[in-house]
């Protein structure tokens, strides 16, 4: 056997070993989806943070059920921008898994999911309990942090660049800590720019290239 033989033997059995041990079905363009959702998300809740405090400055008087009505708008809007995204994410790869010849759900895929969702669910009720607790300004730098953390918990489990994706993440909610009127530009910033940022260079790093159907 020549020496090319035994690196296209060895170059074999690292993907098969990396297919077995992490989920490499994750799509860049899922990222790319996501954060354009974002973006659009970012601009109804600026364009509604705007009219409500003009309202405000016209009156001069604190409505507290207008007030109630911009919180139930805002969290509907992050719902569906959510959903959105993990529709995009879950088409896209999808996708990439079947071009792959890949399953979509098996041992890593359910690792990944699991991996992510402890901090993810964790994260959503202790933002509950701000939003209880009338501390709106921080949740933005929760968003970032807990959805930080959630990446670098499951980044043990598929591509290491969402590790550094997720430091990044978190790196940006706690600069957010210190700047909290800001919170909506960080947020923006961290679910919408960095995520087309980072699914693009993923789609360029391991998607450009690959063959299609």
């Amino acid at each position: 056997m020549t020496d090319q033989q035994h690196l296209n033997t060895l170059s074999d059995i690292k993907r098969i070993m990396d297919r077995s041990s992490r989920f490499i079905s994750l799509s860049g363009l899922s990222g790319v989806c996501a954060g354009i959702s974002g973006l659009v998300g970012a601009a109804f809740a600026y364009s509604w943070i705007h009219d409500y405090y003009i309202r405000w400055e016209t009156s001069g008087i604190f409505d507290k059920e207008d007030f109630n009505i911009l919180k139930i708008k805002l969290t509907i809007l992050g719902l569906i921008v959510m959903g959105v995204a993990l529709a995009g994410g879950t088409y896209f790869t999808w996708r990439k898994a079947r071009k792959d010849g890949l399953p979509i759900w098996d041992k890593t895929s359910r690792n990944v999911f699991y991996s992510g969702l402890i901090p993810m669910v964790a994260g959503a009720a202790f933002i509950a309990g701000m939003v209880y607790n009338n501390l709106e300004v921080l949740v933005a730098p929760a968003c970032l942090l807990f959805y930080g953390l959630a990446l670098v918990n499951a980044s043990k489990y598929t591509f290491r660049d969402i590790k550094y994706f997720g430091i990044a993440q978190i790196i940006l909610g706690i600069i957010n800590v210190f700047y909290l009127r800001r919170g909506l530009y960080f947020w923006a910033f961290g679910f919408g720019v960095l995520h087309i940022v980072y699914g693009a260079m993923m789609w360029w790093k391991y998607e450009r290239n690959a063959p299609e159907e």
